[in-house]
């Protein structure tokens, strides 16, 4: 059965740390596509290997994976079109944002009974609070291959997670957690305009990883 976004119901108690995590997730995803420009679509891991998706096949992905995850295996539909119209980048951080956005609020609206009942997850059935949390850990696969790449591009890494080399280096040298934009609306509105992103202190006097090369 398909979600009708906006429909009613008691909401979870047990189960809200799921959602808490995907409203989480919409800005970690965004927050990494707005470190690549606009020329980068092309570009892949290893320019003549086609396996390694490029920056474009990465973002299609995202979008019409978890289209495909949340219509199939949570019964959760909020469009009829995962990808933009014109697959820019700015185009296609609008419509994630728009769909992603969609599918918090039904999720908001769903109580225990739903996240504990069992789903088809490919060939086996789990339970849709365990389908959501391997969505979740998806998702965060893919965004390490992305900022993979951003590094690979010679450019500067704001937070997804925790501190980067950028904002300071490492956790136990108390390096801060610096996202690149406060919310997904500045986000969204700033890719468009001035991409004004939150300065970046850089690693400072410490090593940013625990194996420095001497």
């Amino acid at each position: 059965m398909t979600t009708i976004v906006g429909a009613s119901a008691s909401g979870s108690t047990h189960y809200q740390f799921l959602v808490d995590a995907y409203a989480t997730e919409i800005i970690k995803v965004l927050s990494v596509w707005s470190m690549f420009d606009d020329g980068d679509f092309p570009h892949r891991p290893h320019p003549t290997d086609s396996r390694g998706r490029s920056v474009h096949e990465q973002l299609v992905h995202q979008c019409v994976s978890e289209h495909l995850w949340f219509v199939n295996m949570l019964g959760i539909s909020v469009t009829d079109s995962p990808l933009p119209a014109d697959e820019t980048r700015q185009a296609f951080m609008a419509h994630y944002a728009t769909c992603a956005e969609r599918r918090l609020d039904a999720l908001r609206a769903k109580n225990d009974d739903w996240w504990m009942e069992d789903t088809q997850f490919f060939e086996m059935r789990r339970s849709r609070a365990w389908v959501m949390t391997r969505r979740l850990t998806h998702t965060a696969h893919h965004r390490g291959q992305q900022t993979t790449m951003v590094r690979m591009l010679n450019r500067e890494l704001h937070s997804t997670y925790g501190p980067t080399a950028d904002t300071g280096g490492l956790m136990q040298h108390h390096a801060p957690v610096i996202y690149a934009y406060k919310d997904v609306a500045e986000l969204v509105a700033e890719e468009r305009a001035g991409r004004r992103k939150a300065s970046l202190p850089g690693p400072g006097t410490q090593a940013p990883t625990e194996r420095p090369v001497q």
